[in-house]
């Protein structure tokens, strides 16, 4: 790494250095609450980790208002896909890359640096606000599990944001789909494939005409969905007995998911029986999807706070789930905003220095203006 980086990329890159798969943040966790007491900020983790088989639970940080105006919470999360090599963050033309081959984690460690960073600021140069509260959750990446386990009645804010989403700084997501997981498990009759091949019933096969009879990828403009992971059979000679397949949709209308979910699981039915197969089918909504107006305190607050940072405010849906999803769900506002992670989940992820540093400014200027009552 060059010298005399700013303080938020020396910060970012500390933290991405260090390996937080999920389950694992505790490493990382530790290292975000010495920085937080060396503020002489009070942190408390919750109970959420034995819950939820990770390490770490959920990290909560408040600074008592120091003046009139809406108190507001800043939500990142401290795991990451997990790496599948070592993390050697380097800087190339102003961008923060991974050297060692995997992901950088920048998802969501930019925003940590970030809201740390602001966080700094606000204590060190005594900028008065109406309230700042920093939670941080573990295993975000794997059903938001931190914020699903989190007692949101500890926050005193209504109002919060996520910074979770990978695209240009000055993009305020407006919604997120309805999520719903959907396992099946094929069940057939083994026999040798090369001396019984009709007595067998092939799982595999049964599965496999499903899977290509299932509509598959983006099906409209709000729904998608998606076969992600097969396994089946015991030996290459033998008719597999038994197959199972992990799917997903998502929609961004409650009942238009409703009555996806319910073909494809007819889909899964038919395909079964045309293979003399049985099967078992479980489906889990995993996360429910939210809608803001643009005229909704929260992204108005937002498109203030950017305008105030020099970004003009642009507006669009996700198609991923974030913590949000979770705070939504349960009464709060919480909007995520782009911070300009660029490729995450792959070995090119990356951010820029800039972008960093200018997320600082939107985070201090959305106190700002919640502080005004803009």
């Amino acid at each position: 790494m060059e010298n005399r980086l700013p303080e938020v990329a020396e910060l970012f890159v500390e933290l991405a250095r260090v390996p937080s798969p999920p389950g694992q943040e505790r490493a990382v966790a530790d290292r975000v609450v010495d920085y937080l007491r060396g503020l002489a900020l009070p942190v408390d983790e919750d109970d959420a980790g034995s819950r939820i088989e990770s390490t770490i639970g959920n990290l909560l940080a408040r600074i008592e208002p120091t003046a009139e105006g809406a108190p507001l919470f800043f939500c990142a999360h401290l795991d990451t896909v997990p790496p599948e090599g070592s993390i050697e963050p380097v800087l190339e033309d102003g961008v923060i890359r991974n050297a060692g081959g995997t992901i950088l984690g920048a998802d969501n460690k930019a925003a940590v640096a970030a809201m740390l960073e602001a966080t700094r600021r606000v204590v060190a140069e005594n900028r008065p606000h109406g309230g700042i509260e920093l939670l941080f959750t573990p295993k975000e990446e794997v059903g938001l599990r931190g914020a699903g386990a989190f007692d949101h009645e500890r926050l005193h804010a209504k109002l919060g944001y996520v910074y979770d989403h990978a695209g240009p700084i000055g993009e305020v997501i407006l919604g997120a789909p309805y999520q719903c997981k959907l396992d099946a498990t094929f069940h057939g009759r083994a026999a040798h494939s090369g001396m019984y091949p009709e007595e067998g019933r092939s799982a595999i096969a049964a599965a496999a005409r499903a899977i290509a009879d299932l509509r598959l990828g983006r099906l409209d403009e709000e729904t998608t969905a998606n076969v992600g992971e097969i396994q089946g059979g015991t030996a290459r000679n033998i008719v597999p007995e038994r197959c199972s397949f992990a799917a997903e949709a998502r929609c961004h209308d409650e009942g238009k998911l409703g009555e996806l979910v319910q073909e494809m699981l007819e889909t899964i039915t038919f395909a079964a029986q045309l293979g003399d197969c049985d099967v078992e089918t479980e489906v889990d909504p995993s996360a429910r999807g939210y809608r803001f107006k643009r005229d909704d305190p929260p992204v108005r607050l937002a498109a203030a706070a950017l305008e105030r940072s020099g970004v003009r405010p642009t507006y669009g849906l996700s198609g991923g789930g974030a913590d949000a999803n979770v705070f939504n769900e349960r009464g709060l506002q919480c909007v995520n905003l782009a911070n300009g992670m660029t490729d995450i989940h792959t070995r090119d992820e990356r951010i820029a220095v800039s972008d960093l540093e200018r997320m600082v400014d939107v985070t201090l200027a959305l106190v700002e203006v919640a502080r005004d009552g803009a």
